[in-house]
């Protein structure tokens, strides 16, 4: 394939890394608006494009990749809340869209878990929390897959309506512990208690490449392909 990277930070570098050492080019780097303007030819002989920049980055990214009708894979998170507004341009002109919270294929299975452990806790009465940890440089509270975890939680949950990283938590709220030391990849862990027991469902990443692997595996799905989708699609 011939890949556009949207976002040359740690994630970018990482994808790169491991592209190249799967036969794929990388035809073109963008960080910033000056470089969309310099790189703009470059960016033409991309099949699709790899996205891993800033919240505040993203939507713009995307939009632009579709006036170039460019296929996009979309790993920052924290933009959802105009996901409608880029499903029904990517529906109404025909473009290509994968997005996830996570690409890592290690926690998407645990995705898969998570609601398993959520139907059996609301049949069975335990209670739920979860916890994340990332490293001091994650702008996003809580990270986009511990959201995801939380509302596949409430989905299946007669008990919580919301969810929420501040205290004091009502109890119709699933509380998130957040922590941001280091430079920690990645912790997720889902807790469901009892009077008399606990079971503890985690995902620790060790490094980006499983998020790489994952975001490449979408990639090569998406050629050729018209819509949205997701990492269900993939599996």
């Amino acid at each position: 394939m011939k890949i556009a990277l949207l976002g040359y930070g740690k994630m970018g570098h990482e994808v790169e890394r491991i592209a190249l050492a799967k036969g794929h080019e990388i035809v073109v780097t963008i960080d910033n608006d000056q470089e969309w303007i310099e790189r703009a030819e470059l960016l033409k002989k991309a099949e699709v494009a790899i996205e891993f920049s800033q919240p505040d980055q993203a939507f713009n990214n995307i939009s632009r990749c579709f006036d170039l009708h460019l296929p996009i894979v979309v790993g920052t998170t924290a933009w959802y809340d105009r996901l409608d507004e880029v499903k029904k341009r990517c529906l109404e002109e025909k473009q290509s869209l994968f997005y996830a919270p996570n690409f890592s294929i290690g926690m998407n299975m645990v995705f898969r878990m998570n609601k398993e452990l959520a139907r059996f806790a609301e049949k069975y009465g335990y209670s739920v929390s979860l916890a994340e940890t990332h490293h001091i440089h994650k702008l996003d509270k809580p990270s986009g897959t511990a959201a995801k975890l939380a509302n596949d939680i409430i989905a299946e949950s007669s008990r919580y309506q919301c969810w929420s990283i501040n205290e004091p938590y009502p109890a119709d709220t699933l509380p998130i512990e957040v922590t941001r030391e280091g430079e920690v990849f990645g912790i997720h862990s889902v807790t469901a208690q009892s009077d008399a027991d606990r079971i503890t469902l985690t995902h620790e990443a060790f490094s980006r490449e499983g998020l790489a692997q994952g975001a490449l595996a979408a990639a090569t799905f998406l050629m050729g392909k018209v819509g949205v989708f997701t990492m269900e699609d993939l599996f």
